[in-house]
């Protein structure tokens, strides 16, 4: 979502009566690549980009291919061969290991199909969405159409082939449940055509309740990776604009109010860190009630055993998924000592949360690093854990 953002917001900053300007997006991968299927960016014909398909190495070429596509307003598919043994130059030393295709489609703001207005469709939504988009056809308008939709059914598409915009709805569907973004074939008539679909999430948003200083970094570092962030607090002092420069929002709110003054949804990370025992036990008390699928408490375990032991007292129960949401004491261990690096742990706890990783080394992760299923990611996390226990022993 941070791509489509950006790329939307400067899109706004370009005139287009006097510029042209172009996506890119990975759309397909066989082998690695330092970007995966998903990413974009947005190309004007004086130079200049925002966003990336890759470490570096392919942004300039895609910047002369896309001249070709702003000059003649027709899409284009390219494909890069980074494997060190072969023979194209962009391959040559670059030893990413892989085969990457990248649809390169031109920006005509007057055209509401556009690929910015799509972007900015989508945005809207606030939810998660589904989108397909065609990078190989046998006739090459169709090229770059798309098609959206929402769990909600709701959609929006510029296909012209009804038979493929048919076969492509069920696995645009299929893809809430599976969230697995990929290039998939479709034969029609004998003929082939190939089409991203990728689930398209919405940025997380992150609440902070408690505004003491080491809160600021822990804002700072969300705001850096395109998160929405609200720090929240009772004290009206903690929350000054000076201290929380790139926060989205300051709230005053008092505890009792805070399942009805914030709109939590599963993409929503909490974070306890008031250092108030109490404040942080009645607010854990109340987004309990809610859908957020993390949150993280700062301080000691025992500080959340006693928690626990004074709900049980009220007959407050908590469920093995209420479990798996809270952390407890948070973030990863990195050895984080400092606020800076207590921000890191925290941070990157939250990614790998809803990233649905482990958090683990990736030197032990059996299958490619932007995989993400669930089953490779239990085998990583043990063989992780039992090569630290491995390494802890022999240290000992």
């Amino acid at each position: 979502m941070k791509d489509l953002k950006t790329i939307v917001h400067e899109s706004a900053k370009i005139d287009f009566s006097q510029r042209k300007a172009a996506v890119a997006t990975v759309v397909k991968v066989r082998g690695s690549s330092y970007r995966s299927p998903g990413a974009r960016m947005l190309i004007t014909d004086d130079g200049r980009w925002v966003g990336s398909i890759s470490g570096g190495c392919l942004e300039g070429d895609a910047l002369r291919k896309a001249r070709h596509v702003m000059l003649y307003s027709e899409p284009m598919t390219v494909t890069y061969d980074t494997r060190e043994e072969s023979n194209q130059n962009l391959g040559i030393g670059l030893g990413c290991n892989g085969v990457i295709d990248v649809l390169i489609e031109p920006v005509d703001i007057q055209d509401i199909n556009n690929p910015i207005a799509f972007f900015e469709s989508i945005i809207k939504m606030d939810g998660p969405v589904a989108l397909a988009t065609i990078f190989a056809h046998d006739n090459e308008k169709e090229i770059g159409k798309k098609l959206l939709i929402t769990p909600g059914a709701t959609k929006l598409h510029n296909l012209t082939d009804v038979a493929l915009e048919e076969l492509i709805s069920r696995d645009l569907e299929k893809l809430f449940d599976t969230k697995k973004s990929e290039a998939r074939k479709y034969t029609i008539n004998g003929k082939e055509k190939e089409v991203f679909i990728e689930l398209i999430q919405p940025a997380v948003s992150l609440i902070i309740f408690g505004g003491g200083f080491d809160a600021r970094p822990v804002s700072q570092l969300a705001k850096s990776l395109g998160w929405d962030v609200t720090v929240t607090d009772e004290c009206v002092a903690h929350i000054a604009p000076l201290f929380f420069p790139g926060a989205d929002n300051l709230s005053l709110c008092q505890r009792e109010f805070v399942e009805h003054h914030f709109t939590i949804t599963p993409y929503t990370a909490c974070v306890l860190m008031s250092h108030n025992y109490e404040y942080d036990r009645d607010v854990l008390k109340k987004l309990l009630k809610t859908e957020t699928p993390y949150i993280g408490i700062l301080g000691p375990r025992k500080r959340f055993d006693k928690m626990e032991e004074e709900y049980s007292r009220e007959n407050i129960i908590l469920s093995a998924h209420d479990r798996h949401r809270i952390h407890s004491p948070i973030g990863l261990d990195i050895g984080a000592e400092a606020p800076d690096e207590i921000a890191v742990s925290i941070i990157a706890e939250i990614q790998a949360k809803f990233a649905n990783r482990s958090g683990g080394f990736l030197k032990y992760r059996t299958g490619p690093i932007h995989q993400r299923d669930t089953a490779s990611d239990q085998v990583f996390k043990q063989v992780y854990l039992h090569s630290y226990e491995h390494e802890s022993a022999k240290s000992s």
